[in-house]
């Protein structure tokens, strides 16, 4: 059995919560200003500094103020979406090596969200709202995708995959994880970062509105840890000047996005912010032993949990890489898959299905009727 480094619960350790506004559709500029943020907040002797939603090089508002955002085959948004493509991150570029060497300058752990694009292989032709761990030295030690993009996001980002959910050692033994906006509305993602021993957790949003406030509240208090919930700045001029807007944002100095950054205990109460309006750094000094006390009362991995009573399947592809595993989940199992759920992984998957039921079918008509033992949950279709 794995066993994780032991954490002094009576230290403490600085976090830092970076509220910014990014250069949109300008990956070097962004990534430039992420490099003097970052700094600034190790200056504050922050060990842990994190990024909101696609940070490099911005999110996406553009789907939601921009009517002609879904225009079938429309030049414009085309033109928009090719500038945010050639502007995104990949994975062995440049840009995530200067951040694995900046971490390693500092001596922090980063934690920032990115539109990752894909050179060649499977995937080449799409965009993925990804979420990027990065050790005090400098290792990428964890990649997650959003599994679900969120409504209009669908027409520019694809589904993620299971490989990146799981909480990684970031630094003294103190575990990190993280979910991407509306993936904290999905329970069982939820219950599998929370299975994976998170101390602190990223929670990566654009906005942090009331509705985000209390989700974040929620899943710190559900997990009993740390929650850092990061937002954005943008206003109306950020908006690709292509594409008209919404009357709600004509003026440039709209907010599109209004931060609300904050820094929640594992009780679910506020230790920093929320914050809006304004690009700012938020620190907060963690008592780790909090999260010993809170435990007592609640922990639905363990004491709270009842896994004879529900399974928790999930599946992930092979890594394919040297990114460290969590250890093994008892009431989860694992599928190989190619790294995501392709047409082709899909078709194999209803195959399968398919000759088990055919297996079984036949079973059945081999049974003499009276033999045949009656299910206990019978359903219409018989399955």
């Amino acid at each position: 059995m794995e066993r994780f480094p032991i954490v002094d619960k009576g230290k403490s350790l600085r976090v830092a919560v970076v509220q910014a506004r990014p250069v949109c559709f300008d990956l070097a500029a962004t990534l430039e200003k992420t490099i003097s943020l970052a700094r600034q907040a190790a200056q504050s002797g922050a060990k842990l500094v994190c990024f909101g939603e696609a940070w490099l090089p911005g999110y996406p508002a553009w789907l939601d103020y921009c009517p002609e955002a879904a225009l079938w085959d429309h030049a414009p948004v085309k033109e928009v979406f090719a500038a945010l493509r050639d502007n995104s991150v990949t994975i062995d570029g440049d840009e995530v090596a200067a951040l694995q060497q900046l971490a390693a300058d500092l001596q922090i752990a980063l934690v920032i969200g990115v539109n990752e694009r894909v050179d060649f292989g499977p995937g080449n032709g799409t965009l993925y709202n990804s979420l990027l761990t990065i050790g005090d030295g400098g290792e990428l030690l964890n990649h997650h995708r959003k599994l679900v993009p969120t409504y209009t996001e669908r027409m520019v980002w694809g589904p993620g995959d299971a490989r990146g959910l799981q909480a990684v050692e970031v630094i003294g033994g103190v575990r990190a994880g993280g979910l991407i906006c509306w993936e904290h509305w999905m329970p069982l993602s939820r219950q599998v970062l929370h299975d994976s021993g998170e101390h602190i957790h990223v929670a990566a949003w654009p906005t942090v509105h009331e509705m985000v406030q209390i989700a974040s509240r929620h899943y710190a208090f559900e997990g009993r840890c740390f929650v850092l919930a990061v937002g954005l700045i943008m206003r109306a001029e950020d908006l690709p000047r292509q594409l008209s807007r919404t009357d709600a944002v004509k003026d440039d100095n709209a907010f599109v996005e209004r931060g609300g950054s904050a820094i929640i205990g594992p009780d679910g109460e506020y230790l920093a912010g929320p914050v809006c309006d304004c690009e700012t750094i938020l620190t907060a000094d963690l008592d780790l032993g909090a999260i010993d006390r809170e435990k007592m009362t609640l922990d639905v991995t363990g004491h709270y949990a009842r896994p004879d009573v529900f399974d928790l399947q999930v599946r992930r592809p092979d890594s394919g890489t040297d990114l460290p595993r969590t250890r093994a989940i008892t009431h989860c199992s694992a599928l190989s898959v190619s790294g995501y759920w392709s047409h082709e992984d899909l078709f194999r998957f209803y195959c399968r299905r398919q000759s088990v039921r055919h297996r079984n079918s036949a079973a059945r008509r081999s049974t003499p009727r009276r033999g045949r033992p009656r299910s206990a949950h019978p359903t219409p279709s018989g399955r």
